[in-house]
């Protein structure tokens, strides 16, 4: 939320920095699963993860700089590479001013220049410091809050927008006019991960809030700021009194709750406390006519904060939120210090990843499109993109099939999902036109300028799209990128080039191990239109109501026992996976499995299946999906991940074939093994 359903959330902070890693469990010269991986001691009914993927788990150690370790990360690796290389090209070019070659090797410049980042010190973020010290009224202070708004599409799964500001901005097509760009207002303002951070009580999160609080007092003595103790404890009080007015993600993920038009004058009278329209003028939004607020609990609360807190506590969260959003980009002392708790703290990384390494995913992050025109050209064939768009129609045909046997949907409802299915737009590999740069100023000693540049740049772009007609062809994600998206408002999907590759997608290998990797990815972007989410939207992006009463009641049983099924899972003692936080994610990993499954035995047109080293074809096709969630995880990691992510933990993603009848068969599962569901509780939505 909001809303853009992945295949996964990456961990990656940009001021850290760092990304997951290069996983040496299988090389693209292996074609098909890697059997090697595989742990025959382990009984594949008993613990299904673990027998495809236990022997590369007990001989794989995490590198000091790895928050994990998995099947992603061989593609990631891959892909960093490669932009490096192109980086790299750029920077040889001597390319002229003003071009998008020239603003990728200044950019990069600016990041590896060390030398400059020490010698400049403060001095390129004083003034936004500076404007923060001199706000003394309520007025000035909704303007420091209104300059400070910023749109943040790379935060799209969490339930907060981590910048300086209480709120956040997201343009996307209407919930109610999907043909036209709406405002999308979001609730923000904390640093830490999300609100369980600060409203358990367990010893683990007592114990990071301790340290929390002394990694701000830390941050305000690096910079220069006295009082840093006394402003910490303000700080985190008032974070902590803005976290309990937030909404759980389980609570943000309900699209009728969220959507909520107001107009700038019902700003005033439903959440007062905030001068509403120096905030908005700030923010160049005092021309807009209606907002949709996700989650209005939470603008009322928080903006009732900024009238019963004092100013000054306001103003040290204001300036330690900047520090904190700009800490990777200043003085090394800083960069520093925000790893150790942002790093090593919350997630167990206890070494930064290499600088050019981390260079590159600031010119991902910044120069995306740029970057990834060049990627597209260089590493993403037409043979390629020709094959994954036949599987996707092969994956498209096997749910379209599903949806018109179904037997419990009436046939108006039935229709409307054929419908919805047909209209789905699937763009594989890039998109069909890309983003300018050009009025972007990239300089090449100037590192936290070009942060900040590249900050309003993309908050200009997107308010200036608002009321503008949808573009159904936009991509969210860039050719680079290892994941894949489903757009709800847009009914589209998008495979990025780097994702369509070995181990996902090889040509060369057998259709179960394709079917079984990238095939379950297909299947799993095109069960998220049908999903606990998706199923609000028809096929033009609205939000409406096309189900009938009975439909949407054995809609609503099946999803409540995929959800059951999901709560009994716990990684740790005190920790359990949210079956209604992780639904939507969970929905399409069984239907998306289900689809595959029945997909690749189409492609095979009645002839019998390969047999890869003893492993039949249904087996293989089992396996390559278990191996996509194949990790070796840090403890903090996953616990984070459980709290914030709307995805369950890759172990748990593996075994949603126990819902699937072809495991069963494939692996001649019994009644006595551990994973073993009656076919009457196993779930099967479409």
């Amino acid at each position: 939320m909001p809303f853009r359903k992945t295949l996964f959330t990456l961990f990656l902070t940009l001021p850290i920095l760092f990304t997951h890693a290069e996983d040496t469990r299988t090389t693209p010269a292996t074609h098909g699963i890697a059997v090697t991986s595989i742990d025959t001691s382990v009984r594949p009914g008993d613990d299904f993860y673990h027998y495809a993927n236990g022997s590369w788990i007990n001989r794989t150690q995490l590198p000091a700089d790895r928050a994990s370790l998995g099947a992603f990360n061989l593609l990631v690796d891959r892909s960093n590479k490669r932009v490096a290389a192109i980086i790299e090209q750029a920077a040889q070019s001597n390319a002229a001013p003003n071009t998008d070659a020239r603003r990728i090797a200044d950019l990069y410049r600016s990041y590896m220049n060390e030398q400059a980042i020490e010698d400049h010190g403060l001095t390129p973020i004083k003034p936004l410091l500076d404007e923060i010290a001199a706000v003394h009224t309520q007025k000035e202070l909704a303007h420091a809050l209104g300059l400070s708004l910023r749109a943040d599409v790379d935060a799209l799964n969490n339930t907060n927008f981590h910048t300086a500001n209480i709120f956040g901005l997201w343009v996307a097509p209407g919930f109610n006019d999907p043909d036209h760009y709406a405002a999308y207002l979001l609730q923000g303002g904390i640093q830490l991960p999300n609100r369980d951070y600060y409203l358990t009580d367990s010893p683990h999160m007592k114990d990071i809030r301790e340290k929390y609080q002394a990694h701000i007092a830390k941050i305000f003595e690096l910079a220069g700021i006295p009082d840093g103790p006394d402003r910490a404890a303000r700080v985190l009080a008032l974070e902590h009194a803005i976290a309990e007015n937030q909404l759980s993600l389980a609570e943000s993920e309900d699209i009728h709750k969220a959507n909520n038009v107001w107009t700038p004058a019902d700003f005033s009278t439903k959440a007062p406390g905030l001068d509403w329209p120096e905030f908005f003028r700030a923010a160049g939004l005092d021309n807009q006519q209606s907002f949709i607020v996700w989650q209005p609990t939470a603008f009322t609360g928080e903006s009732a904060l900024v009238k019963s807190e004092s100013i000054d506590a306001w103003k040290d969260l204001l300036a330690f939120h900047l520090l904190e959003a700009y800490g990777g980009t200043l003085p090394k002392s800083i960069a520093d210090e925000r790893f150790a708790f942002n790093g090593t703290v919350l997630q167990g990384v206890t070494q930064m990843r290499p600088r050019d390494i981390r260079g590159v995913t600031l010119v991902n992050g910044i120069l995306g499109d740029a970057v990834g025109q060049i990627y597209a050209k260089q590493y993403f064939t037409p043979e390629s993109k020709a094959q994954v768009e036949a599987l996707v129609a092969n994956l498209k045909a096997a749910f379209k099939t599903r949806l018109q046997t179904i037997t419990w949907m009436a046939p108006s409802t039935k229709k409307e999902a054929i419908t919805k299915l047909d209209a789905l737009q699937v763009s594989v590999g890039y998109p069909e036109h890309w983003r300018s740069y050009a009025s972007l100023v990239v300089k090449p000693d100037d590192l936290v300028g070009n942060v900040y540049r590249s900050d309003l740049f993309d908050y200009h772009y997107e308010v200036a799209r608002i009321g503008t007609p949808t573009d159904r062809k936009e991509w969210t994600m860039e050719p680079q990128t290892v994941n894949a998206v489903n757009l709800p408002l847009h009914n589209a999907l998008n495979f990025p080039a780097a994702i369509l590759e070995p181990p996902f997608f090889d040509p060369k290998a057998p259709a179960a191990a394709n079917y079984g990797a990238i095939g379950t990815v297909i299947g799993h972007e095109v069960s998220h239109t049908f999903d606990s989410e998706g199923a609000a939207f028809d096929d033009r992006g609205r939000v409406r109501n096309w189900w009938t009463p009975e439909d949407f009641a054995h809609f609503q049983k099946a999803t409540d026992a995929l959800a059951a099924q999901y709560d009994t899972y716990h990684p740790f003692p005190d920790v359990a996976v949210n079956g209604r936080q992780t639904l939507s994610e969970n929905i399409a990993d069984v239907a998306g499995v289900s689809a595959a499954f029945d997909a690749y035995h189409a492609s095979l047109k009645g002839k019998p299946a390969p047999v890869v080293g003893n492993l039949s074809g249904d087996q293989q096709f089992f396996l390559a999906y278990a191996q996509n969630w194949g990790s070796k995880v840090r403890d903090n990691t996953l616990r984070q991940q459980v709290l914030t992510d709307p995805h369950a933990p890759g172990m748990y993603r593996a075994a949603t074939v126990r819902n699937i009848e072809g495991w069963y068969t494939a692996f001649n599962i019994k009644p006595t093994d551990k994973l073993y569901l009656a076919p009457n509780d196993r779930v099967r939505i479409w």
